[in-house]
């Protein structure tokens, strides 16, 4: 078996260790070397594969260089939305390289997704209400913006949702049309919790993050794997297992590429759950 030699970008960080990790244990992956968010980027060099945990603010500029050198990249950093995501496709395919991107390594939180999705047409009000440790620097998280983009296009046919007095800035950011709120404190890890309201009734589908390194090794197992033999752009490890939920067209700025299937068993780490009310 060759094995695939990863440059990691942000590898000392939270999800960067649990990427290093995970590459170590990994048959036919090693690590080659591992970046700071400060390094400099030649340190790519002789690599198979990217793997970029940075910043927002590093990440697009660690993408643009893997393209340029040939290198297939994965990027787990958050703060990637549709609109972004677009803008990396003409490079990704004028190097015929592939970029995969992961707004959420949990199969917990993409099973959430994919739920709020498919209620979607049937409740007219949907908001997002989530919460990461206070160090995580971006709101809203890439996984609520991922969220909402799949909300707006699951509703296509019905409209945008109803989200009344958004311009009162408590009422949140809309992102798709889908007011998303953000807290930042401590005695949390990761939890996203999707509202869903109609007439008489509400449906609250919620997903906790409760030991990350359990949580988030199964996917970015699913990632590496997809991550090395891509081409073109994907997104979501949606695009990579079949979870058994039907999931709406990509917004019009997203893109898909090659799928993969791949058997990971359970979700560790993790809580989800849906509630009617």
């Amino acid at each position: 078996m060759t094995t695939t030699r990863v440059a990691l970008v942000g590898g000392t960080g939270k999800l960067g260790s649990i990427i290093a990790r995970v590459i170590e244990q990994t048959d036919g992956f090693e690590i080659l070397t591992i970046l700071g968010s400060a390094s400099d980027l030649s340190e790519l060099d002789g690599a198979d594969l990217v793997v970029d945990a940075s910043t927002p603010a590093v990440s697009i500029d660690v993408v643009r260089a893997a393209i340029e050198r040939g290198i297939n990249v994965l990027v787990g950093t958050s703060g990637w939305s549709a609109e972004r995501i677009a803008l990396v496709r003409p490079l990704v395919d004028a190097a015929g390289t592939g970029a995969v991107f992961i707004p959420n390594f949990s199969l917990g939180s993409v099973l959430g997704t994919a739920l709020a999705a498919a209620a979607a047409p049937f409740f007219p009000s949907i908001e997002i209400v989530e919460a990461h440790r206070e160090t995580k620097v971006d709101s809203p998280s890439g996984t609520a913006v991922r969220t909402a983009e799949l909300i707006a296009a699951a509703r296509a046919g019905a409209g945008p949702v109803e989200s009344p007095y958004v311009d009162q800035r408590a009422r949140g950011q809309q992102v798709a049309s889908v007011p998303v709120h953000s807290l930042r404190r401590p005695g949390v890890v990761a939890r996203q919790e999707t509202i869903l309201s109609g007439a008489g009734e509400s449906l609250s589908i919620v997903h906790d993050t409760v030991d990350p390194a359990a949580a988030y090794a199964p996917g970015i197992r699913i990632a590496l794997a997809a991550a090395r033999d891509a081409s073109g752009v994907a997104v979501g490890l949606d695009t990579f297992i079949d979870i058994g939920v039907g999931l709406p067209a990509e917004p019009p700025a997203a893109v898909t590429a090659q799928e993969a299937s791949v058997d990971e068993g359970a979700a560790p780490g993790q809580v989800a759950r849906v509630t009617g009310a």
